[in-house]
């Protein structure tokens, strides 16, 4: 059999597969297991095959590269409008067949087994924080509960904390004293785990030129920079800065009908992890102008810019529109493999006194 392409519904253990003909039109239907899904392709001529980009559809994809077959990776909200009627397996293959004849979804990039590993790096660190918070928030209201204040911050937090439980004479009762030394040493342990996993990223982003060019940014750090790295492996898969800003959910809504446009506030839509970071990252940026700008030292032209944006708006609105910038500078020294350089503003000449 001469398919053309193929739509592949992936799961666990059962596979729904549509091949198709060059018009498009369904020539075979197969539901297959993991084995047979593996055998399927090897007595078929396929020159494409669509899937959604979801669980293990990298994994899939790079083993039918391997075969030589082209693969499209679509994202899985645009998918759905295709789906006529009720969701079933069946119905999401050929919702997959009609999306891929859409010339403006653009499809997913495949990432390679590097990429994915790095990513699974910060899932695994954000992990740990999230348990390190939830043990600390923990102990915050253990102590509550018998009348002790715990100050805010996590790291002057745990050392009240300690000293409460160092302290015989603590309204803390002895029947909880125990648990809690064991809930005291799990944070540290977490600690100490991301610490380690923060060195390993420093050895990859120190290997890596992308990484290099990225921490020259204002604002972008080691996380930030090998999160980046980690989702997109070819930056010029984005025509532009405001594609990559945009696929990071970080330029405006739209609301347009005729000669009436409206913008509204950031689109949220991508990958939420690196707008985060950024917004962080963009905050940072803008605190450091404020006291620079206080303090009378030169500001450059990023923060110069920022602090304006910040002073006709609020802080809120000019974090966003900085983490914006800071998208679309990100692609440009990634794409050009080039450091950013900062200018400063120049000084606004003073006449002088008069005799």
């Amino acid at each position: 059999m001469n398919a053309t392409t193929v739509a592949v519904d992936l799961a666990k253990s059962v596979f729904e597969v549509i091949a198709a003909d060059a018009r498009g039109k369904p020539i075979e239907r197969a539901r297959l297991t993991r084995a047979q899904f593996e055998r399927w392709f090897d007595n078929r001529q396929v020159d494409l095959v669509v899937m959604e980009a979801c669980g293990s559809a990298h994994h899939w994809a790079r083993s039918l590269q391997a075969r030589g077959i082209a693969v499209k990776l679509l994202p899985a909200q645009y998918v759905r409008a295709y789906v006529k009627r009720n969701k079933t397996d069946a119905a999401d293959a050929m919702a997959l067949l009609e999306a891929a004849r859409a010339c403006d979804i653009k499809p997913v990039a495949v990432k390679s087994i590097d990429q994915q590993a790095l990513q699974a790096l910060h899932r695994t660190r954000e992990a740990w924080k999230s348990t390190r918070t939830r043990r600390i928030n923990t102990l915050r209201g253990f102590c509550r509960e018998f009348g002790l204040v715990v100050p805010e911050g996590a790291v002057t937090g745990i050392a009240q904390i300690a000293r409460y439980l160092a302290d015989e004479r603590s309204a803390l009762p002895a029947m909880l004293r125990g648990s809690m030394r064991l809930m005291l040493e799990e944070i540290r342990l977490m600690e100490a785990r991301i610490g380690q996993l923060e060195q390993q990223l420093g050895e990859i982003a120190l290997q890596s030129e992308a990484c290099q060019a990225l921490l020259s940014v204002p604002g972008i750090g080691l996380i930030t920079s090998t999160a980046m790295v980690a989702a997109v492996g070819d930056p010029r898969s984005f025509d532009s800065g405001r594609r990559y800003a945009s696929f990071l959910g970080l330029t405006p809504r739209e609301y347009s009908s005729g000669n009436n446009r409206y913008l509204g506030r950031i689109s949220k839509r991508g990958d939420r992890y690196i707008r985060m970071l950024l917004t962080h990252g963009a905050r940072s940026v803008l605190r450091s102008g404020t006291v620079a700008k206080r303090m009378g030292r030169p500001v450059d032209r990023l923060k110069s810019w920022a602090l304006a944006v910040q002073s006709r708006t609020n802080h809120n609105k000019a974090a966003c529109a900085l983490a914006n910038k800071l998208a679309r500078i990100a692609w440009a020294v990634w794409v050009k493999h080039e450091k950013y350089r900062s200018e400063n503003v120049p000084v606004a000449a003073t006449p002088a006194p008069s005799a």
